[in-house]
């Protein structure tokens, strides 16, 4: 039987139409890539208003892809600080407190060199002092008003010496043993100071309330001339105290004087110094009041 004859069918037609379209378009792709490739290198301006018109189009969605980005990013580093905040607060409360200890250890030595300051004042005032002593201890007894120092006759200390801070007065030996005085504090009821305002000559009377308060008592009466602020120093009548060391400040007024604050408040007094007396031919006359005993 002889062979069929060969015939090509009209959907081969159809495909080898369809190959030779696309092996067509691809040659006519590639050139034309090939020319703007060769257009782009040789004229680089040719495609900026392209190329710009294309940005323009993408913009809206690279923000908006932005914008999803930095919202992605501030939750998840909200979400990591929410877990990590519980540490975070105990180290700084451990710093803070770590600061706060720091702080108090440096006001403590700015207190010690202070303190040693106005104790190498002591040493080095206008007169030589007998002694240098801490203040030990005070009464507490309603209206006496006492204070202790550690050294006593065998240390020069003799009664009737002038006791004082670096600040100024707080009073005078009142009794000495051989290794301890007492001392009757300007603030004690039987105390009385002659003094004057250190800004003129207006004398007065330094007398203790037994209250931790001065009453300052004029000794020319008539108009007050006294306002709250002035500053009394001792006036050296008397002979106990040498002239020009402040004792108080008036803090309000009265018809005969006023009421003042000590200057040296014993409360806040560690050390003293113990002075000769400035006059003592002045005083070797004069009854100085005993006490019995360190007991009152």
């Amino acid at each position: 039987m002889a062979p069929p004859k060969s015939r090509i069918s009209g959907h081969s037609k159809r495909a080898q139409y369809s190959v030779f379209t696309g092996y067509l378009l691809a040659a006519l792709g590639a050139i034309l890539g090939a020319a703007l490739l060769a257009l782009s290198l040789w004229q680089p301006s040719t495609f900026s208003e392209l190329r710009g018109g294309a940005q323009d189009l993408a913009e809206p969605a690279g923000e908006a892809t932005a914008v999803v980005r930095d919202n992605r990013n501030g939750i998840w580093d909200s979400i990591t600080a929410y877990f990590r905040a519980g540490s975070q607060n105990a180290e700084l409360r451990e710093e803070v407190e770590i600061a706060r200890i720091r702080l108090a250890e440096a006001e403590a030595v700015a207190q010690e060199n202070e303190r040693l300051k106005s104790l190498l004042s002591l040493s080095e005032s206008e007169v030589e002092p007998i002694a240098v002593s801490r203040l030990v201890g005070s009464s507490a007894s309603s209206s006496r008003r006492f204070a202790y120092i550690s050294v006593g006759a065998s240390d020069g200390v003799r009664v009737g010496m002038p006791v004082r801070s670096a600040r100024g007065v707080v009073g005078r030996v009142l009794e000495t043993a051989r290794g301890t005085s007492r001392v009757l504090l300007l603030t004690d009821s039987e105390s009385v100071l002659p003094v004057r305002r250190a800004s003129d000559e207006t004398v007065a009377f330094a007398e203790g309330r037994g209250d931790g308060l001065l009453r300052i008592r004029l000794i020319n009466l008539g108009l007050n001339p006294l306002e709250p602020g002035d500053l009394f120093v001792t006036s050296g009548v008397g002979g106990y105290y040498r002239p020009g060391v402040a004792v108080a400040i008036l803090t309000e007024t009265t018809p005969d004087g006023g009421i003042a604050r000590l200057v040296a408040d014993p409360s806040a007094t560690d050390f003293v110094s113990i002075e000769p007396i400035w006059q003592p031919e002045a005083v070797a006359g004069a009854e100085i009041p005993a006490e019995q005993g360190f007991g009152e």
